[in-house]
């Protein structure tokens, strides 16, 4: 097979080796070009800056969706995001104001505003977030400073007030003073801890705190109850007095009116009422065993034995 290309190789004419090398030269300008072309286009996606570089300086930044060129060999692409970012802010500690120690672990919300600046002071994203990092920690240490312990961690009692807002203010003024290219949207503290070795310590007086101001609102409810029965004991005592009064004086009108009732009624009969009377005073005085010695032809004999006049 090799015997018969060179063979027929030898039997063309200059000419058209000529022309074969023109096609292949041709061929391979061809691909040369594909190549640069190629490698000369880049794409902006949605979300990203585009930092077009020439010998380590920044020629141009492209921030709009679509396609683009740039010079092959001389020129470089570096894509940095053109959107709301995350960093969780490496945790660190600090010291309150009543010399307690605290571990702090927050996050920001930063974007990229200026590219070119950002690349000229930062350099790289890393870079943007390590001095923004630095400023964040700064400022909460400075404002935490100024707290006492149980002032942070108490939501209701805390005194913090808009703290977040005013790091993520103070940040953004130091970014923009140095001119960083970037802006912090959000700061905010997700966590504030004691150290390990101190935490055991701290919660032990906390519950000493909390028994001791239970017992506290023990001894005040069991001084309300005594009070309340107190007060209900004597209103008690009060109205059965009130009330014993007000039935001793109905009893009386009504003993007076039936002793008028029956004076009325007896008056208008005396030897009836002389034999009620008597009979009345058999039920006090007469039973199943009782013995009665009456001289005989006395009325009360009389009516004992039945003789009536």
């Amino acid at each position: 097979m090799t015997n018969n290309n060179v063979y027929e190789m030898k039997k063309m004419s200059p000419k058209e080796i000529k022309r074969y090398i023109k096609i292949g030269i041709t061929l391979l300008l061809i691909v040369i070009l594909l190549i640069i072309l190629i490698s000369s286009m880049f794409v902006v996606k949605e979300g990203e800056y585009k930092v077009v570089r020439q010998f380590g300086e920044v020629v141009r930044i492209e921030s709009e969706p679509g396609l683009n060129f740039r010079i092959p060999l001389l020129q470089s692409i570096t894509t940095l995001p053109n959107k709301k970012l995350v960093y969780d802010v490496i945790e660190r500690e600090i010291n309150t104001l009543d010399k307690k120690r605290m571990i702090i672990d927050n996050y920001a919300i930063w974007e990229i505003t200026d590219p070119e600046a950002m690349i000229a002071n930062a350099r790289t994203e890393i870079g943007a977030e390590a001095r923004m990092s630095e400023f964040i920690f700064s400022i909460i240490r400075s404002e935490l400073g100024t707290l006492n312990y149980d002032q942070i961690i108490n939501e209701e009692g805390s005194t913090r007030g808009d703290l977040n807002q005013r790091v993520t203010d103070r940040v953004n003024e130091l970014l923009e003073r140095d001119n960083y290219g970037i802006q912090v949207d959000d700061v905010r503290i997700k966590r504030s801890d004691l150290p390990e070795e101190n935490e055991q310590s701290v919660y032990n007086r906390m519950i000493s705190e909390r028994e001791s101001q239970a017992q506290q609102y023990l001894s005040q409810g069991e001084a309300e109850k005594n009070r309340i029965m107190a007060e209900a004991d004597r209103d008690v005592t009060e109205m059965l007095s009130k009330a014993n009064a007000q039935a001793e004086q109905i009893r009386a009108e009504g003993e007076e009116e039936a002793a008028k009732i029956y004076n009325q009624s007896f008056s208008k009969d005396e030897e009836f009422y002389q034999l009620y009377r008597t009979l009345e005073s058999y039920k006090k005085t007469i039973d199943g065993e009782t013995t009665i010695i009456i001289p005989q032809g006395s009325p009360y004999a009389d009516l004992l034995m039945g003789y009536m006049e």
